[in-house]
């Protein structure tokens, strides 16, 4: 069937346009009975095959429609077409795949004899840059648990200060201990006492794939985790008669490891009082360290390193940022950029 004008590939058309169409109604069939696809999967099938449908055919063109006629060109032209109407690479990618099902299913039950999109592949998603903290964010952040304590009210019974002093030290050593060693949550979380050594300043991590990696631990980690210690170990006596393995760097108030979920909490809370985003992840501090680290030279094997990345690819990322930073300070200074 000729191609004629073909109206916006993402305009207004919709699924009415395949009504009567008995590859779409034995499509949808399959995906309802044998599927289980909900209603909000059906509607995106069903856009994404009327959106291909008008950009193929002349405009006039109604169901039951000529699939069998559609060659690779075609199909390959629907999906450049997306990309340049300027749409995400995510959501060409869907289109693809239920195009690339749709057809799949059509050549299954014999009603063409192969499928233009088979082969075709999805564009590839830009990698989106990590969000990191000024050296500025960062320091107001690691003072914000510092900060509280000293303005807030004091509990009234010794146990109750001492609790809340213990929280206010544990916290300061914990974000210390992420910006510093450019860990994870879940592995700073499960930190125990064996695996920091605050003479030599180095934390042994356990990262992704139960593997280990050595992290530098700076002078105020250092001095936020002694800090927190002295007090853990006046508030939970009993510690010192743990066995090794069993003694957490970081505890709640029942005396038990505090947990990724409690950390995450606890963000939030001196985000608001350094004035940053709530909504800012622990991770954002794995990746300030890395870009801050670049930023002052650090080579990019060595941060490698540090953050646990098993291919340099994975690190590369951050180099990225330091460029897009570069490239900011260039056109604001530059007089011809």
């Amino acid at each position: 069937m000729a191609s004629g004008s073909k109206p916006a590939a993402g305009g207004s058309s919709g699924a009415e346009h395949l009504q009567g169409d008995p590859c779409v109604a034995q499509f949808v069939a399959h995906l309802e009975h044998e599927r289980n696809a909900s209603p909000h999967t059906l509607s995106n099938y069903l856009l994404d095959i009327a959106q291909f449908a008008r950009f193929t055919w002349t405009a006039d063109a109604s169901a039951p429609y000529a699939w069998g006629s559609v060659d690779r060109f075609q199909a390959r032209a629907f999906l450049v077409d997306s990309q340049k109407r300027g749409r995400e690479a995510s959501t060409t990618s869907r289109k693809l795949s239920s195009l690339r099902t749709f057809f799949k299913f059509m050549e299954r039950e014999e009603m063409i004899q192969s499928s233009p999109f088979a082969g075709l592949k999805a564009p590839k998603r830009a990698r989106k840059l990590p969000h990191f903290l000024s050296v500025e964010e960062v320091n107001r952040l690691l003072s914000a648990p510092a900060r509280l304590w000293e303005e807030g009210p004091r509990p009234e019974g010794a146990r109750e200060r001492a609790m809340a002093e213990y929280a206010a030290r544990r916290d300061s050593a914990i974000l210390e201990t992420l910006y510093s060693t450019g860990g994870r949550v879940s592995e700073v979380a499960g930190l125990s006492e064996p695996a920091v050594d605050t003479l030599s300043g180095v934390v042994r991590v356990r990262g992704k794939g139960r593997k280990e990696r050595l992290c530098a631990l700076g002078r105020p980690a250092v001095k936020a985790i002694q800090a927190s210690l002295r007090i853990r170990d006046a508030l939970w006596p009993d510690m010192g008669r743990r066995p090794r393995g069993d003694k957490p760097m970081f505890l709640n108030v029942r005396g038990e490891r505090l947990t990724t979920r409690s950390i995450e909490r606890l963000l939030k809370k001196y985000l608001v009082t350094a004035g940053l985003n709530p909504e800012i992840s622990p991770h954002a501090l794995r990746h300030s360290f890395a870009t801050h680290m670049l930023d002052a030279g650090a080579d990019l094997r060595s941060v490698q390193e540090l953050l646990g990345h098993a291919s340099l690819s994975t690190t590369q990322i951050y180099t990225h940022v330091t460029v897009e930073k570069l490239k900011k300070v260039y056109d604001d200074a530059h007089p011809r950029a």
